[in-house]
């Protein structure tokens, strides 16, 4: 059936190699230079993080994460973002909430703005991650250098590197971006192959990720007790912490423009950002420190030790940081919602490895991780993905794949935590 199938699609026609060989030093550049300004926004971010997080605090002798402490510098978080987005050009970019990883093209003037308060946001401990907004820095850049360096190459391009190349870059792999671009090419009518039309953005893609490596050696495993051969129990706590997890993560989808409205209603960003930073201060108090931040190295912490926490207190940090992300990026904060989704979804799964031990941890993680990122992104493959690799298990692959399919059937069609301009659910 398949072959007879294939035999009757008509073939794509080909692109002749002459016609890709011109996008391998673009992609190159794109991809180097990609990664090198994510990792250099990284790096300033987490050496004002030390000064906020450690110095200042054991200055004054206050407790590094005390909870007056938390509430102090979140809140002067939200200030000092809100200055940034009041007095940037541009206002520091379109509203966060409004964008995904398909990033629009920024005039040059907003960048800095943009980097900064993305800067200031991953140092302050607001719960988002940088992927948006250095994905709209990176496209930004690309644009505008590759229209005036090589003006005859599609304006288009240029944004299609930036994107897998960051995307590369920030998880490391040319995997993640090559499934993001493959999902987005679905249902639209290409001209020549599949593998032609992602052959450029692949190879920004690869050269981004390969940069990160090199310079950050970054790892994604959190190095979970190793799972052994899958049973029918497995399979069953699979089917059950996925959909459960995509429920919850509905939730937070569900409630995403009323809280958003609420905030948009304070009209002006030094009053938005600082109340916000108000009321994720609050939240950090009452999760305590793991909840903060971007949350990939929070995730390694709690993963290190499955059974050092109750199932009450990883219920606790799940609402709390769930909470935490809807807030973050209904106030007006620039960045990402993935990174924190994760680490929600992780310790939901802990949660439910807390409450029934015959649950592997592995899989209690993998399995939250992939419902709570179908809830909030909408995206299969990447969702699936990172999931996978959190856990670097080949036999949880396949539960995997199986729980998506229910938890799929909650999320699809719903609306997704992104909202269009004028307030109304993306779907």
């Amino acid at each position: 059936m398949v072959q007879d199938t294939a035999q009757q699609a008509p073939a794509a026609p080909a692109t002749p190699a002459r016609a890709l060989l011109p996008l391998i030093l673009p992609a190159l550049v794109v991809g180097v230079g990609a990664s090198l300004l994510f990792l250099g926004v990284s790096a300033a971010a987490e050496a004002l993080q030390d000064v906020l997080w450690r110095n200042l605090p054991d200055a004054l002798g206050v407790g590094r994460y005390s909870a007056l402490w938390i509430i102090v510098m979140l809140t002067a978080t939200g200030v000092a973002v809100g200055l940034v987005v009041w007095k940037a050009p541009g206002h520091a970019g379109p509203d966060p909430a409004t964008t995904g990883l398909d990033a629009p093209v920024l005039p040059p003037a907003v960048l800095p703005g943009l980097l900064l308060a993305t800067a200031l946001m991953l140092a302050g401990g607001p719960s988002l991650g940088p992927e948006n907004p250095i994905i709209a820095v990176n496209v930004g850049l690309a644009f505008w250098l590759g229209r005036r360096l090589l003006p005859r190459m599609p304006g288009g391009l240029w944004a299609a590197l930036a994107e897998a190349a960051t995307i590369g870059a920030l998880f490391g792999t040319p995997v993640a971006a090559a499934l993001l671009i493959s999902e987005a090419l679905a249902g639209r009518q290409l001209k020549g192959a599949l593998w032609d039309n992602v052959f450029g953005p692949l190879v920004a893609a690869a050269a981004g990720a390969l940069t990160t490596t090199l310079v950050a050696h970054p790892t994604f495993d959190l190095h979970l007790p190793a799972f052994g051969r899958p049973g029918w129990g497995d399979l069953l706590a699979a089917l059950l912490i996925a959909p459960a997890a995509a429920l919850l993560g509905m939730c937070a989808v569900r409630a995403f423009p009323y809280v958003h409205g609420g905030f948009s209603r304070l009209r002006h960003p030094m009053l938005a950002l600082p109340v916000g930073g108000l009321v994720l201060g609050l939240l950090g108090a009452l999760g305590g420190h793991l909840t903060l931040f971007k949350g990939l190295d929070e995730v390694g912490e709690i993963a290190a030790d499955p059974d050092g926490w109750s199932a009450g207190e990883f219920a606790t940090m799940t609402v709390v940081k769930l909470a935490a992300l809807l807030v973050a990026a209904s106030c007006g904060f620039r960045g990402g919602r993935i990174f924190p989704a994760v680490f929600v979804g992780a310790a939901f799964g802990l949660c439910a490895h807390a409450l029934v031990p015959g649950v592997h941890p592995a899989l209690g993680v993998a399995a939250g991780v992939l419902g709570m990122l179908l809830a909030v992104t909408r995206q299969g493959w990447v969702s699936l993905f990172t999931a996978a690799v959190l856990v670097s298990s080949p036999a949880i692959l396949a539960l995997l794949c199986i729980a998506s399919l229910p938890a799929w059937l909650l999320v699809t069609g719903r609306p997704q935590m992104q909202l269009r301009e004028d307030g109304t659910p993306v779907r």
